[in-house]
């Protein structure tokens, strides 16, 4: 995408009016192996990150983005914003010990216009811009949804040492993803009541449930994952290349 076309993507009327985005790359990597920081592994030539940055950068219904990072990498996040004129790129905010303290250091640095907020993992760099509207689109009628696909394997409910205690019916049993987008004000809502509470959550749509908050899930089909160990990146490098025609 040339510089006036994402200019012009910018500056353009989003239909949910100000759309920002945080995306979390602060965490430590530990099931991908070894020392690498995961974002910056090669697929296909390049970053795991610089995919994630990339289809939110030309998501024409973001207006900017924030971006959550280790303290050792923030370096090596300026030089990539350099050398691919990312333009949407707001700032880069130092992350906490945990996935939510991170994503509410980041949603602290987002713009006071903003409508609507979109949190996403960095390492779910197969994520569109199709993925994020369908999301947006939800967001924007029911103030709370996040990407997700229905399981297709059947679930069991076990007890503390590994017994099955029953079967749960698949048909309401979810994978959730990220993206996840909420109105601000309830997401504000929804932060500040888990800080003063003590409340912890893997995901953002767990705060939003602790908080009474109903999210809708938009299911986006099984090739948004999340690289979490080594082996993921020959999935993603085969689906980015499927969709490069390759």
């Amino acid at each position: 995408m040339g510089i006036f076309s994402k200019l012009t993507n910018i500056f353009s009327t989003s239909k949910y009016g100000f759309v920002s985005a945080v995306i979390l790359c602060a965490g430590e990597s530990t099931r991908f192996g070894g020392k690498e920081n995961k974002q910056m592994a090669k697929i296909c030539g390049k970053n795991v990150c610089e995919y994630t940055i990339e289809a939110f950068e030309n998501a024409k219904n973001i207006k900017e983005i924030v971006l959550v990072v280790r303290k050792e990498d923030i370096s090596d996040y300026k030089n990539l914003i350099a050398e691919n004129g990312y333009t949407k790129i707001k700032c880069i905010v130092t992350g906490g010990e945990t996935r939510q303290l991170s994503a509410f250091r980041g949603f602290r640095h987002i713009s006071e216009k903003a409508r609507l907020v979109v949190i996403h993992d960095g390492a779910r760099c197969l994520v569109t811009e199709s993925i994020i509207d369908s999301v947006l689109k939800e967001a924007s009628v029911h103030n709370a949804a996040a990407a997700a696909t229905k399981s297709t394997d059947t679930i069991k409910l076990v007890d503390d040492k590994g017994f099955v205690k029953r079967t749960v019916d698949r048909e309401f049993i979810w994978n959730v993803q990220t993206p996840q987008a909420f109105d601000t004000k309830t997401y504000k809502v929804c932060a500040y009541n888990a800080r003063q509470k003590g409340l912890e959550a893997t995901d953002d749509c767990m705060l939003a449930e602790k908080a009474g908050f109903k999210v809708k899930l938009v299911d986006t089909g099984k090739e948004n994952i999340k690289i979490t160990y080594s082996t993921d990146l020959e999935y993603a490098e085969f689906i980015i290349k499927k969709r490069l025609g390759e």
